[in-house]
């Protein structure tokens, strides 16, 4: 490693010294309401108990979106490298639970949490699992790992690429060790050519364009399957969607819905927070409002109907099956300063989207998504209850905008074959000789 690499890596790893002491105490707050921060504990520091059958190639994709989009490329790998097993890392539990959802029972995909960027933890981790190439999921930048990969000869991938104009301005802050980190990458695959140039301008190299791997996600059958239960026992009610919603977002959507519903007091409000820790919490908004609400979890499997005024969706991995419950969906995350949640679900299923003022997590998506008639942009909640309200009288429209969104969905597919092909572009071969 080049001298100057090592005087910028030095005082980053001393910073871990004091920082590790706070980053336990943080797990240690998050477990008050999600113990599962502190399962699996000592893989954060680098330790892992069991031996992963090689060759392996490794995705690290750090909290619940990015392991849902890593989905349709961990399939491709799969078929495409039939003799490798797959360890993907998190940082989440629920990014690990959804891994544990969406591969149960394929004893080629493993996971584990990926340690701190800590070198010594590092150096572990990768004399554990030796990786004959590894994937990072969207815009994961960890110094000591990248260079250490480097070092080892292990190519690493950038993969779905994102980066927003804030996320580039504080990665500027620091040119120096943005610039060597990026350069240890093998290449990147950028979602846009507004991602690809943010990252070429912060000293990438190697950057493809190779679009949005959300968009393959395909809604599994018994999704499908289980929304259209959901329709069935919400009968001809009208129905509005809150989707992965976020602190501060939920007292007033419920307020806006209350005062909406007064014209119209047979809508149904389906709601699901977006960190299961909240669910009890959500809850009790619910009912100060004077609200009746009944809980997912708590569904019989009879066919019963859902006859209270909320239902809060307090289950993992079923987003596809609330969208097609719904005749409207507000997105989440983008009426607070958040960056918004993924809209691409919804346009895959065709339930017209209502989009709050921040969308920097999914900027280029939620912009063409009202270019193409799938969803509309609304100032704040008020207004997008309003919106909501006035579309369940507008049937034609609503059917519009969900025959777009299913046309732009479609539209944007094949950024996996995108990125499997970069992979095969820059070589790398699993069956190289590994580290």
């Amino acid at each position: 490693m080049p001298l100057f690499q090592r005087l910028l890596l030095l005082p980053y790893n001393l910073l871990w010294l004091p920082a590790l002491p706070v980053a336990l105490v943080r797990l240690l707050y998050r477990s008050r309401k999600q113990p599962a921060y502190l399962r699996h504990l000592r893989e954060r520091f680098g330790s892992y108990r069991a031996r992963v059958p090689e060759p392996i190639i490794w995705i690290h994709a750090v909290s619940l979106g990015e392991t849902r989009a890593a989905a349709p490329l961990v399939h491709a790998l799969l078929e495409r490298w039939p003799e490798h097993t797959i360890v993907l890392t998190h940082m989440t539990p629920t990014g690990r639970a959804a891994s544990e959802e969406l591969f149960a029972g394929n004893s080629r995909v493993l996971r584990a949490y990926l340690p701190y960027d800590f070198e010594p933890f590092v150096t572990r981790f990768l004399r554990h699992f030796r990786p004959a190439f590894g994937i990072v999921m969207e815009t994961e930048l960890w110094p000591t790992l990248l260079t250490a990969c480097q070092r080892r000869g292990i190519p690493i991938l950038l993969a779905n690429a994102r980066l927003s104009e804030r996320s580039a301005r504080r990665y500027a802050c620091c040119p120096a060790l943005t610039r060597f980190t990026l350069g240890a990458l093998a290449a990147i695959g950028a979602q846009s050519a507004a991602d690809a140039a943010r990252l070429t301008a912060l000293g990438a190299h190697r950057v493809s364009i190779t679009g949005n791997i959300k968009f393959d996600v395909e809604p599994p059958p018994e999704m499908l399957a289980l929304g259209a239960d959901f329709r069935a026992r919400r009968g001809a009610r009208p129905t509005i969607f809150a989707a992965s919603t976020r602190e501060g977002e939920e007292e007033a959507i419920l307020d806006a819905f209350v005062r909406a519903a007064s014209q119209k007091p047979e809508t149904l409000l389906i709601l699901t927070p977006r960190h299961p820790q909240r669910f009890d919490e959500v809850e009790s908004m619910i009912r100060a409002r004077g609200l009746s609400v009944s809980r997912r979890s708590a569904l019989p499997a009879s066919p019963s109907p859902i006859e209270e005024q909320v239902w809060l969706g307090d289950s993992m991995g079923e987003m596809f099956a609330y969208y097609a419950a719904a005749d409207i969906a507000l997105i989440g995350g983008s009426w607070r300063p958040f960056g918004g949640q993924n809209p691409i679900e919804a346009c895959a299923v065709g339930t017209p989207l209502l989009l709050g003022p921040h969308t920097s997590n999914f900027q280029r998506v939620a912009l063409d998504a009202v270019e193409a008639g799938a969803a509309r942009r609304c100032e704040d909640i008020e207004a997008a209850m309003r919106t909501a309200f006035a579309l369940l009288e507008e049937p034609a429209a609503r059917a519009a905008m969900s025959d777009a969104g299913r046309a732009f969905a479609a539209a944007n597919q094949g950024a996996t074959a995108r990125t499997i092909a970069l992979l095969n572009e820059i070589g790398l071969s699993c069956r190289a000789e590994r580290p």
